[in-house]
C-alpha cells in the first residue's frame, strides 16, 4: 500500500457530483505521464514483493486466540526505534526513510488494525543471487516485526483469521459490531485504520451500491452440518441501521456463509509481486503474459478454507475480496432497470482482468472480451493524446467506475505534475495483473503487479513462489513464450480456482503450444536444441481457428508438463530450460532446486496446499464436531500450530504434509475426516 493522503473527503452524495471531473482530470494527468514516460527506458529488470500479516494475540492459559488491534502501536514502536532510524529507518508513513547499503525492510500499515505489510528496503535486482536473499530477507522482516510487539503477539501469514466476525470477542481491545460506517452486524468499526480514507472508502462503496456489500460463501457440508445450512450467526430482528433489512430482504443465503463488511475481504492478506520492465513494450508484454498465469498461481497457492468461524466449500479468498468492495448499484448489476447508471458492468472492481495491451502480432481479437465495457469519450480523449487504441482502451474500461474517495482539496486545481486523479481510479480497480504507468517523482520505470497469489504460511513458501514467478517472467521474455488464450477463459479459470482442492480437481484452460517456430537449418531440419529456440524479431500472426489452440489442462500438467508427445511443456521445464540457458553455477542452481521442488510438488499433490492442510487440521481435530464449526478451542490450537510451521517449516509437529515429501499426517480427534 502507498503513501496515504490526506484531506477532506466527500460523502457519496457530493462525491458523485464530481465524478466526472475527476475522470476527466485523470486521463489528463495520464497523458501527461504517457508523453514523459512512453519512451523511458530502464537497464535491467527489477521486482520486488509484498507479504502481509496478521497478528495476533495468546491466551495461552484460557486458551483463546484473538487479533490484536495494535497495528498503529507496532508501527509506532517500529519508527521510534534508535538502532533502525540509525540503518534508515522503516516506516515510510511516521518517517523519513533513506536508503543505505543494508536496506532494512520497511512496513506499512494496511486497511485492518490487525494488519502490517512488509516489503523489502530495495528493489531486488535481475542477479540470480538476488533470488538468493528473499527468503532470509523475509524472515529478517517477521524477526523485526515481532521484536516490536507484545511477548503474546506474532505475526502469523495466514490468508484470514478464521473467526473474523464470530459472536464472541474475537478482537483485542474488544469493540461492539455496528458502527456507522461498516454498519455491519458482525464487525466493528474500529476493526479497520482509522485513517480517513479507509472509512470513506467503505461508507462511499456501501452508499453507492444502495446496500451493504454482500458476500456469501458456499458452506462445507460434512457429516453433521444442517441441511439447509442457515448461516445461525445471522440476526434477522436488529434494527440499528436501513441496512439492516438487506437480510430480511435476502442478503443471506441459504447453504452459505454471509459476510457484509469491507472489512471481510480487504482484510485478507495476500503475497504480490510487482516486475519494472525495461521499457513500456516489455511490460505491457508481461502483463498480457502472465495474464492467463493467474488462475493457475491462486489455485496453486490455496489457503483459505474457514470464514466466520465455518469450514466453505472453497479454498481461496478472490471472490471473497471482489464482493466485500463490489460498489455497483443493482441496475450496472442486471437487477433492474438503468435509471442513473451509465451502463451494465459484468465485474466486480475486484476481478481478473477484461484487456490484453500488448502490441504484439500474436494478440487476435478473439482473444478479446466482447462483453468489455468503454468510456468511448475518455478513449477518444486518449488517443486524440496520442495512445494508441489497445492502451486507450485498457484505461478508458478502468475509468468507466466512479471515483470513491474523493478529497476537496484534489478539486481545487489540475496539476498535471502529479498523479492523484488518475491513481483515485487506477488504484482502486483491483485486477489480478495491474499495469503501472511510472511516477513522475521518482526514477522507476513501467511496472506490472502480479496480484493473484494467496499468502503462505512460512516465509520458505513465499519465497518459493516468488522466485518461482519471476523466473517465469525470464522465461516468457527470453523465449518469446505465449500463453494467450481467450480472456473468458481466464475468468472462467478464476472461478475454477475457488473449487475445493481444485489443484488437483480441476482443468483450467490453457494454450498447449506456448512455444516459438523452431528455427529450421537450410537443410530443412530443425537445429535439435533441448532449450526453447527463440523467437525472430517480428512473430508471425497465428491463424487457424482460436479454439485448437488451447485445451484442458490440470494444475500438474501446466506446471511440470505433459508426457504424451507434443504436450504441454511445462511451466517449470520451461524456467528450467531459461536456468541452462543462463549457465548458473551449481551451488546457485541447487538452492533455486528447493523452490522448484516445491512448486513442483505443490502441483502433483505430493505436497498439500495450505487449504488441504487447514482443512485437514480442523476435521481430524478432537472438538470437531463434523458439523462445519471452526470453534474458538480448534481456531487457538490452529493458529498455535501455524506459528509452530512459521517457526520448524515442516520439520516438528505440524505442516510436513504441506513442505516435506513423504510426511504423513497421524489421525486424532473426531475421526470425521
Amino acid at each position: 500500500m502507498g503513501h496515504l493522503a490526506l484531506g477532506t473527503p466527500l460523502e457519496w452524495a457530493e462525491a458523485k457530483k464530481n465524478a466526472d471531473q475527476v475522470r476527466r482530470w485523470g486521463i489528463e494527468q495520464l497523458l501527461a505521464i504517457w508523453r514523459r514516460a512512453k519512451g523511458k527506458e530502464r537497464d535491467a529488470l527489477r521486482w520486488g514483493d509484498e507479504v502481509e500479516y496478521l497478528v495476533v494475540a495468546f491466551d495461552d492459559e484460557r486458551r483463546k486466540v484473538k487479533l490484536s488491534l495494535r497495528q498503529a502501536d507496532i508501527l509506532a514502536a517500529l519508527a521510534e526505534d534508535e538502532a533502525l532510524c540509525k540503518q534508515g529507518g522503516c516506516v515510510p508513513d511516521l518517517q523519513l526513510v533513506k536508503s543505505n547499503a543494508r536496506a532494512i525492510p520497511v512496513f506499512h500499515p494496511e486497511f485492518g488494525r490487525f494488519m502490517l505489510e512488509a516489503t523489502p528496503g530495495k528493489p531486488w535486482g535481475i542477479g540470480f543471487k538476488d533470488l538468493l536473499d528473499v527468503e532470509p530477507n523475509m524472515k529478517w522482516r517477521r524477526v523485526i516485526a515481532k521484536d516490536h510487539m507484545e511477548a503474546n503477539e506474532y505475526p502469523i501469514t495466514l490468508t484470514t483469521f478464521p473467526r473474523l466476525g464470530t459472536r464472541d470477542e474475537f478482537i483485542t481491545p474488544y469493540y461492539p459490531p455496528s458502527g456507522e460506517v461498516l454498519r455491519s452486524q458482525f464487525l466493528p468499526d474500529e476493526i479497520a485504520n482509522p485513517h480517513i480514507r479507509f472509512p470513506t472508502l467503505a461508507a462511499n462503496i456501501r452508499a453507492r451500491r444502495g446496500r451493504k456489500v454482500e458476500i456469501n460463501v458456499p458452506v462445507f457440508r460434512d457429516e453433521k452440518t444442517p441441511t439447509p445450512f442457515r448461516d445461525p450467526t445471522v440476526d434477522y430482528d436488529l434494527h440499528n441501521w436501513p441496512e439492516d433489512d438487506d437480510v430480511r430482504n435476502g442478503a443471506a443465503r441459504v447453504d452459505h456463509i454471509y459476510m457484509d463488511a469491507m472489512a471481510f475481504g480487504m482484510g485478507s492478506c495476500c503475497l504480490q509481486i510487482t516486475f519494472q520492465a525495461k521499457n513500456i513494450t516489455e511490460g505491457r508484454k508481461l502483463y498480457d503474459q502472465l495474464s492467463p498465469l493467474g488462475p493457475i498461481m491462486l489455485a496453486l497457492t490455496a489457503a483459505t478454507p474457514i470464514y466466520k468461524g465455518f469450514l466453505a466449500d472453497t479454498d481461496v479468498r478472490w471472490n471473497q475480496i471482489s464482493r466485500a468492495v463490489d460498489d455497483r448499484t443493482k441496475g450496472e448489476l442486471s437487477e433492474a432497470p438503468l435509471e442513473d447508471d451509465r451502463w451494465r458492468v459484468p465485474k466486480s472492481r475486484y476481478a481478473s482482468n477484461s484487456t490484453y495491451i500488448s502490441q504484439d502480432p500474436r494478440l487476435r481479437n478473439e482473444y478479446m472480451d466482447t462483453n468489455l465495457v468503454v468510456d468511448q469519450d475518455l478513449k477518444q480523449r486518449l488517443m486524440n493524446g496520442g495512445m494508441d487504441d489497445l492502451l486507450a482502451t485498457h484505461f478508458a474500461h478502468l475509468f468507466i467506475r466512479d471515483p470513491i474517495v474523493i478529497f476537496a482539496e484534489d478539486l481545487e486545481e489540475l496539476d498535471l505534475n502529479k498523479t492523484d486523479h488518475f491513481e483515485n481510479l487506477q488504484s482502486t480497480n483491483w485486477q489480478h495483473i495491474r499495469f503501472k504507468p511510472p511516477p513522475p517523482d521518482k526514477d522507476t520505470g513501467w511496472r506490472v503487479e502480479f496480484r493473484p497469489m494467496e499468502i503462505q504460511i512460512t516465509d520458505f513458501e513465499n519465497a518459493a513462489f516468488s522466485i518461482f514467478i519471476v523466473l517465469v517472467t525470464r522465461a516468457i521474455l527470453s523465449f518469446d513464450l505465449n500463453f494467450y488464450i481467450p480472456i473468458p477463459l481466464t475468468t472462467t479459470n478464476m472461478e475454477t480456482a475457488h473449487a475445493r482442492d481444485a489443484v488437483l480437481s480441476r482443468q483450467f484452460h490453457f494454450r498447449k503450444d506456448p512455444l516459438p517456430p523452431r528455427p529450421v537449418k537450410t537443410n530443412g531440419t530443425s537445429t535439435g536444441s533441448s532449450t526453447p529456440a527463440r523467437q525472430p524479431s517480428r512473430p508471425a500472426t497465428p491463424t487457424g481457428p482460436v479454439e485448437d489452440e488451447h485445451t484442458l489442462m490440470t494444475v500438474d500438467e501446466i506446471i511440470n508438463g505433459q508426457t504424451v508427445e507434443n504436450g504441454f511443456p511445462g511451466l517449470i521445464p520451461l524456467v528450467e530450460s531459461y536456468l541452462n540457458s543462463m549457465n548458473v553455477d551449481v551451488e546457485t542452481r541447487c538452492e533455486l532446486a528447493r523452490y522448484l521442488d516445491l512448486i513442483r510438488k505443490r502441483a502433483s499433490g505430493q505436497l498439500w496446499t495450505g487449504a488441504k492442510w487447514i482443512r485437514h487440521f480442523v476435521r481430524e481435530h478432537g472438538e470437531y464436531g463434523c458439523d462445519s464449526v471452526v470453534s474458538e478451542g480448534i481456531t487457538y490450537d490452529l493458529v498455535k500450530a501455524v506459528e509452530e510451521i512459521t517457526q520448524n517449516e515442516g520439520k516438528g509437529q505440524f505442516g510436513g504434509d504441506m513442505l516435506r515429501s513423504g510426511s504423513t499426517t497421524n489421525p486424532r480427534g473426531s475421526g470425521c475426516g
